[in-house]
């Protein structure tokens, strides 16, 4: 137990190493992982430059990157060397209050010395006809920051993230990559869209499970009772991608849960 409450336990995963943190609320969890971020963007500043970073959205996603502009560490991060991402993005208008774009930069963006060009928001209804047309453009500017086995920018057609951060519904979705949809299987691409979303509304774009997966870590924010069920499932040896999702994500040296205690639920070995 960590003096702010926060339990920890290892499990096997499919990553080379799992690590679940409990923390006592929403709120610690928020604050904690704000905090958190920071210190593994100046952790990969110290060995890398440029670092890549994806964001998610959602209550507590949004609310840790208020808690991370708030943070003094905030200061000591180079922000003209962090590129920002997204893991997924509803296909709407800019100004849509629930893109989360818009609720990213009024939480964190719009209150940092980064320079506009490191910040790479999916497309919005002015910026592309169709969600495929803004899936290809998202995949091609992956592309053009990608890394090849040497680490050369541009030399390959993966860009790896240093950290994703991603939330989970109830259905334990990531990202957009639902259960049972058929953008689960998008292949040979690192991004796609997606129609008939379950949840509003109904177009998106969303990163793939290849593009996920080429993060360094793969943090799972995950808060609310709803979810408990969920967490149980993909913690407890889920494997199949069309039932539970957020089961087979993994990072290449860290899968990371980050949980409240309402989301860890009863589980003994979570709390």
């Amino acid at each position: 137990m960590d003096t702010d409450g926060s339990a920890h336990n290892g499990a096997a995963s499919h990553g080379p190493a799992r690590a679940v943190v409990v923390h006592p609320s929403a709120d610690a969890l928020a604050e904690a992982t704000g905090a958190r971020l920071l210190l593994a963007i100046l952790d990969a500043q110290s060995v890398r430059h440029p670092v890549h970073v994806a964001l998610t959205g959602g209550t507590v996603g949004i609310r840790l990157l208020e808690r991370a502009r708030q943070t003094p560490l905030a200061d000591a991060v180079d922000w003209t060397g962090v590129h920002l991402w997204w893991g997924d993005e509803r296909f709407v208008p800019r100004a849509d209050p629930e893109r989360n774009e818009g609720q990213a930069r009024a939480a964190l963006i719009d209150h940092l010395p980064i320079p506009a060009q490191n910040v790479h928001p999916m497309a919005a209804t002015e910026d592309a006809a169709t969600a495929e047309e803004g899936a290809a453009a998202y995949a091609a500017e992956l592309a053009a920051f990608g890394s090849g086995a040497d680490g050369t920018a541009g030399a390959g057609p993966t860009l790896v993230f240093d950290v994703v951060l991603l939330g989970m519904g109830p259905d334990a979705h990531v990202a957009s990559l639902f259960p049972g949809h058929p953008a689960l299987g998008a292949t040979g691409t690192t991004a796609v869209a997606v129609h008939d979303s379950p949840k509003p509304p109904p177009d998106r774009i969303s990163l793939t499970f290849e593009a996920l997966e080429s993060a360094r870590q793969v943090w799972l924010v995950v808060a609310g009772a709803e979810k408990s069920g969920a967490v149980r499932r993909a913690l407890g040896g889920a494997t199949d991608v069309q039932e539970t999702p957020a089961a087979v994500v993994a990072g290449r040296d860290v899968t990371l849960w980050l949980l409240d205690t309402a989301a860890a639920g009863a589980d003994p070995g979570l709390v």
